[in-house]
């Protein structure tokens, strides 16, 4: 859909084993809250985002110490924490609207598809809240148990998880579950069970589940344009590495990256693998100068192919640091 004027000219110019890992590409790291932000040497190991993120659109934040923590890789003692996402809703407009990654710091264990899971039960902050981003999940929904076994997650909730909602609100919640679990490579697909008992007609709208189900299942449930890398209030790094899947027009894009000050840093065209009625990956490098460590803006889009406008707009807030 095409965004108005008014909001196409703001936009233009505004800026569970211990064997788990996530499988594809680079969230991006975070910042700690005094200093600019490094990579982490091993590029799953993210941070997840504390306090206050900025709006996205290019502004820095009126907020106090809005710098993320980091937890960085160094000679020293063992870590105590470890970094899962867990999936979301961001809103936007149709083709902008859809699943999106955030990044969770919880203590070290080595279940992390289970915290992964905890984390996503708990919703998200209410700094994410105020950035359009929601959750399928109903209020009570319990994790009471979760095993993985030669790639299948078998997963059992409670009651409460197939209670309320329409049809879309159960196939949200069943693809955040589902791109929850598979962000871990030993995981390919998810079976649900409901207090005990394996689904396989789900919730009161009937929706059918016929046997397991994985990432492939829930297309419907992403924007236009998914960037599963970086996650959402991540530090990209420089280069920063952006990387999702696409079905857009000759499966052709932009991803732009905007300063605090909404100055466009880079504008690059993307090509998925596929697209026009098909969904393909896309995985690109980007280099960027800024002086000095600042929240910036991801910004992922389509132009129009009738008239080049600007359709599919995701964006987000991302951590910008300097090259080197």
């Amino acid at each position: 859909m095409k965004l108005s004027a008014s909001i196409l000219a703001a936009a233009l110019v505004m800026g569970s084993l211990a064997a788990c890992s996530p499988s594809t590409g680079v969230l991006g790291t975070v910042p700690p809250p005094s200093a600019a932000a490094s990579v982490d040497a091993d590029p799953d190991l993210t941070p997840g985002p504390s306090g206050a993120v900025p709006s996205p659109s290019g502004t820095p934040s009126d907020e106090p110490g809005v710098s993320p923590t980091a937890s960085q890789s160094s000679p020293g003692p063992a870590a105590t924490t470890m970094v899962i996402r867990a999936y979301f809703v961001l809103g936007g407009p149709p083709g902008s609207s859809g699943l999106v990654a955030v990044l969770r710091e919880v203590p070290k264990s080595t279940t992390p598809a289970t915290a992964a899971i905890n984390a996503l039960l708990s919703g998200p902050s209410a700094d994410e809240r105020g950035h359009q981003i929601t959750s399928a999940m109903p209020d009570g929904s319990k994790l009471l148990g979760l095993t993985i076994k030669n790639g299948l997650a078998t997963i059992n909730l409670s009651s409460e998880f197939e209670s309320a909602g329409g049809s879309a609100s159960i196939h949200n919640r069943l693809g955040q579950v589902v791109y929850t679990l598979t962000q871990f490579s030993t995981v390919h697909s998810v079976a649900f069970q409901i207090e005990g008992r394996t689904v396989s007609v789900f919730g009161v709208e009937g929706v059918a589940l016929d046997g397991p189900v994985g990432r492939a299942d829930y297309l419907d449930q992403l924007p236009a344009i998914f960037v599963d890398r970086p996650a959402f209030g991540a530090a990209i790094g420089n280069p920063a590495r952006v990387a999702g899947s696409a079905d857009v027009f000759e499966a052709a894009f932009r991803v732009t990256i905007l300063d605090g000050g909404g100055r466009t840093l880079v504008d690059q065209q993307v090509m998925a693998t596929c697209g026009s009625g098909c969904r393909g990956t896309f995985d690109v490098t980007l280099g960027y100068d800024v002086p000095k460590a600042q929240w910036g803006t991801l910004r992922a889009w389509d132009g129009s192919a009738k008239d080049g406008t600007p359709e599919n707009v995701r964006e987000y807030p991302v951590w910008l640091t300097p090259a080197g």
